[in-house]
């Protein structure tokens, strides 16, 4: 199911999970399953950046690619929803999508799941103080993973989930021409398919 909106013509309780998902892995997934679950979400909603403000650079990967990765990803689980509304040229300002969202939806409950890393980065993310006033953050946590919480900012921290997966690591297993374990195997299909992390497409 793609996009946002209401479950069973009622307001939904759903959290957004940004990133460049440069490929989407099973870690991804295991952390959006556990907030599925302790937080007792309708669904989570995927959104793949367009173009991230903080990772300039580092996302070659064509949107519709990582976009279409998700997609099939998330295919079987029916409260996994995925979003392409980041698609284009503009910087991916996490405020801007979630003021769209609202929009859109007002009546919904929006949460924010979030690694601790970049969470203890977010008060030099574009109008931050906006932002932890629009939504509460789930912030998965890993043992020695720490972070401030800015006043006013609500977080509920998801722990638990010790995966030692990157999407860098995966996209290095794959150049070298080999399958990764950590990718599910439709994502793997489609990126050997599109020779999307090749030595030769680096």
């Amino acid at each position: 199911m793609s996009e946002a909106g209401a479950t069973n013509g009622k307001p939904s309780r759903y959290c957004i999970f940004g990133g460049t998902f440069d490929p989407i892995h099973n870690a991804h997934l295991a952390i959006a399953r556990a907030a599925l679950e302790r937080f007792a979400l309708d669904y989570v909603l995927f959104i793949p950046a367009g173009t991230p403000p903080h990772k300039a650079g580092v996302t070659r990967t064509p949107f519709a690619d990582r976009a279409h990765m998700v997609e099939l990803a998330c295919l079987t689980e029916p409260r996994f929803r995925v979003s392409r509304m980041e698609e284009g040229n503009e910087r991916s300002y996490s405020i801007y999508t979630i003021e769209r969202l609202q929009q859109l939806h007002p009546a919904d409950k929006i949460l924010f799941l979030i690694g601790a890393d970049a969470f203890a980065e977010i008060e030099t993310w574009h109008r931050w103080q906006g932002l932890i006033h629009l939504v509460e953050f789930i912030v998965v946590t890993r043992p020695g993973a720490t972070y401030n919480v800015p006043l006013g900012a609500s977080v509920h921290p998801l722990g638990g989930i010790n995966l030692d997966v990157s999407s860098s690591a995966i996209r290095q297993t794959l150049a070298r021409g080999e399958a990764s374990a950590d990718l599910p195997r439709a994502v793997l299909s489609y990126a050997r398919e599109h020779g999307l992390y090749s030595a030769s497409a680096a």
